[in-house]
């Protein structure tokens, strides 16, 4: 299968991905659906950490690799040798973006810092994603999703209620939202550039982002000096907010402003709740709110999901199904915004993957390759960036680069 034309609108950037597992390999992936052409480069002797989180594998493939690392072009360069930073320097001269996800002073002692970099590219924009960012006392620890939620208030607020084990939110939201701060970052760094001529650097964190999940729970402590706790499925502001279950499997209902709740009184046929003084107000149902769940609980109890989900839907009320990730994949709405997609895979040939969450009416990106084999792209990349064939052998042989598997899906 040939590769799909790039129209996506960040076709023509250039940036090259020093990054390994999730949140740098994430902004990398989002700009390189937008259309970037991001060459990802691999440390020498075993890649991205990513190739060894198995299982599961397709066809004997990291599916956790293949689904971070899509659309990418991948080079394996050994950046302690000579030859190593010869390579990843001249890829720089004219690249718009780098984005590495090192400790601090990495890049430095390599001789590869950001002070080096922009004097040989004024124009670069260097983005650095680390565990708590490049400055403060935490500045050379390295991070984790698990740390940064547990240090930047998530997992107090995540969780059944008081008194239980502290919660894990279940998708590693800080790395996943650190790689889009990062991607939005470097995007605005593209826009300053534009009128200045001037690269800089960007830099965000683990930790911040989880800080900046944390909006309203920040805004209740900041105004109470009270720190919020968890609260199952319920949300701090606004009731009912929250799953409630059905006779036959759980739902999430939102009758959370003034018209949804009188909806709702009306559905349940219980018009007395409307002018109980506990929920007459959404501060009311607020202060209120267990009582308030307790008291709806065995309403809900009465049907099944499809048919309340059909009910609250002819009233408009906003309410949904709680599914697994494999009816999520199967669901109509995901299918029509073309969020299970499929690409292609240099060895394995068609790969179901998770599609692009942005579309764009005129230029849109989506896929056009499917996550790079270890060193698939190494000759290319070298070959247009001025390098012999000569030069590349030569470097094989040192170990300075790796040359990949070459394709073997029928073009």
């Amino acid at each position: 299968m040939a590769e799909k034309p790039n129209t996506g609108p960040l076709a023509g950037l250039k940036v090259i991905e020093l990054c390994h597992v999730m949140a740098g390999p994430a902004c990398g992936r989002m700009l390189a659906d937008l259309g970037a052409d991001v060459i990802k480069v691999e440390r020498i002797p075993d890649g991205d950490e990513t190739r060894r989180t198995v299982p599961p594998t397709i066809g004997g493939e990291s599916a956790a690799f293949m689904m971070m690392n899509r659309n990418k072009r991948g080079i394996a360069v050994d950046l302690k040798t000579d030859h190593g930073k010869r390579v990843l320097r001249r890829l720089l001269k004219d690249a718009d973006v780098v984005t590495e996800n090192y400790r601090r002073g990495v890049m430095e002692r390599m001789g590869l810092g950001y002070e080096v970099l922009k004097r040989e590219n004024p124009r670069l924009v260097y983005c650095a994603i680390s565990g708590f960012g490049r400055s403060g006392p935490y500045a050379d620890r390295g991070g984790f999703d698990l740390i940064a939620q547990g240090m930047s208030g998530l997992m107090s607020i995540t969780g059944e209620g008081p008194g239980r084990p502290p919660v894990k939110v279940g998708a590693p939201v800080t790395d996943i939202t650190a790689g889009i701060l990062a991607a939005m970052g470097i995007l605005a760094a593209l826009h300053a550039r534009a009128q200045t001529g001037e690269g800089q650097m960007v830099d965000t964190s683990l930790f911040e982002a989880g800080i900046s999940l944390t909006y309203w729970q920040s805004a209740i402590a900041l105004a109470t000096g009270v720190a919020p706790g968890p609260m199952g499925s319920a949300h701090p502001l606004n009731a009912p907010y929250e799953a409630f279950e059905t006779s036959d499997g759980w739902i999430t209902l939102g009758a959370a402003n003034q018209t949804t709740w009188l909806r709702l009184v009306e559905l349940l046929q219980r018009p007395e709740l409307a002018e109980d003084p506990r929920f007459k107000t959404s501060s009311d149902r607020i202060q209120n709110r267990v009582v308030l769940a307790e008291t709806l609980a065995p309403e809900l109890r009465k049907r099944g999901k499809d048919e309340w989900l059909a009910a609250l839907e002819q009233a408009k009320i906003p309410a949904g199904p709680v599914l697994d990730v494999m009816q999520m994949h199967a669901d109509p709405q995901t299918i029509a915004r073309e969020m299970v997609v499929e690409t292609e895979h240099a060895k394995l040939g068609p790969v179901k993957t998770i599609g692009s969450p942005v579309k764009f009416s005129k230029t849109p990106g989506g896929l056009r390759r499917g996550a790079p084999l270890f060193g698939e792209h190494t000759r290319d990349v070298l070959r247009e960036h001025g390098f012999t064939d000569a030069e590349i052998a030569a470097m094989a042989r040192s170990g300075a680069i790796h040359i990949g598997e070459e394709r073997t899906v029928a073009d």
